[in-house]
């Protein structure tokens, strides 16, 4: 069990530090903090720097625990915020799947870090080494995993939706 969590959180942290790092420093093929910032004032998010720098340092730290199994639940729970409002924003409207935009990889990447929350980061991971994981409590995960859904969806009330913009949740 514990070399097959080492091989999610490994994966599935890392490329979520690199997809939050072509937000945070346009690496990658990204646009940065002034391109993403663009495109989130599209969505309703204003101002967009702002949303930008939360969203791209959300991914890129949350991605960065994840991967090294640090602070248990925190990394998951940030990144289960982020992907909930990717989910709702920009995919929502094309359907399931990756190949219309859907909302397949948010909704992976969110499952995936509530299972992490939940799961615990295992004996492979830099809270074992520091005798930390006796801190992650199943109520301890469940309120972490409480705090990064009301973060996601906390975000979206903040949404300005005009005309053309989808609303949801």
């Amino acid at each position: 069990m514990n070399a097959g969590l080492l091989v999610v959180r490994l994966v599935v942290g890392l490329l979520m530090a690199a997809h939050g790092s072509q937000k945070l420093l346009g690496w990658l093929g990204g646009y940065g903090i002034a391109g993403t910032g663009q495109f989130l004032e599209s969505l309703g998010f204003r101002p967009g720097r702002l949303f930008a720098t939360l969203a791209a340092v959300a991914e890129t730290f949350g991605g960065l625990l994840i991967a090294l199994g640090l602070l248990g639940p925190v990394g998951p729970a940030v990144v289960l915020s982020t992907m909930i409002v990717a989910a709702a924003t920009v995919h929502w409207g094309h359907g399931l799947f990756v190949m219309t935009n859907g909302i397949e990889v948010p909704l992976l990447y969110g499952a995936v870090a509530a299972g992490l929350a939940l799961t615990g980061p295992g004996q492979y991971s830099v809270d074992a080494l520091l005798g930390l994981t006796g801190l992650w409590t199943p109520t301890v995960s469940w309120a972490a995993v409480l705090v990064g859904l009301v973060g996601g969806f906390g975000s979206l009330s903040l949404r300005h939706v005009g005309a053309g913009q989808q609303v949801v949740a």
